[in-house]
């Protein structure tokens, strides 16, 4: 049965990570890998072509490497300007995608004493909570040890090596 796996993408190594461990862990002959690049909608008295400039270029530069990488599986890129959170929860209703990954940051003991949790975990964590689909935080483990972290509705922060 072929499944859709959608990866949003940015310009951070770890949505890079998360797009290879997608493509290399959860891609199948015949799959569709869908990389959403979500562009931040101008904020006004500001041009608009700023932001949204290098965005078809990241989005096609990513999916010709997954293409090269792995020929046999479908793979599109979308740009689309909206708030974050509901355009992705938007476009994983709207494509019936089976299952979303997304990168998540090291964890900065800084940021978790003093500031809580960053804006990139949280977005993990409401993608997580709130999709329809199984979804998948991955966070490269540091140097040294290999592997990845993984998040899930029902697992946090589990090792997997591979």
């Amino acid at each position: 049965m072929r499944k859709r796996v959608m990866v949003v993408v940015d310009q951070t190594s770890h949505s890079k990570h998360a797009m290879m461990w997608a493509l290399t862990h959860v891609t199948n002959k015949g799959d569709l890998l869908t990389l959403l690049h979500v562009v931040p909608p101008p904020k006004p008295n500001t041009s608009h072509h700023d932001s949204s400039a290098c965005c078809p270029y990241l989005a096609n530069s990513l999916g010709s490497l997954c293409k090269a990488c792995k020929p046999e599986v479908e793979v599109e890129a979308l740009v689309i300007q909206g708030p974050k959170l509901g355009t992705v929860m938007s476009q994983v209703r709207k494509l019936e995608v089976s299952v979303l990954v997304l990168g998540q940051k090291k964890h900065s003991a800084f940021i978790n004493c003093f500031c809580g949790t960053s804006s990139s975990e949280e977005f993990v964590d409401q993608c997580i909570k709130k999709a329809d689909c199984l979804t998948v935080g991955v966070r490269k483990q540091s140097k040294g040890m290999g592997g990845y972290i993984i998040s899930t509705r029902w697992q946090k922060n589990f090792w997997l090596l591979a």
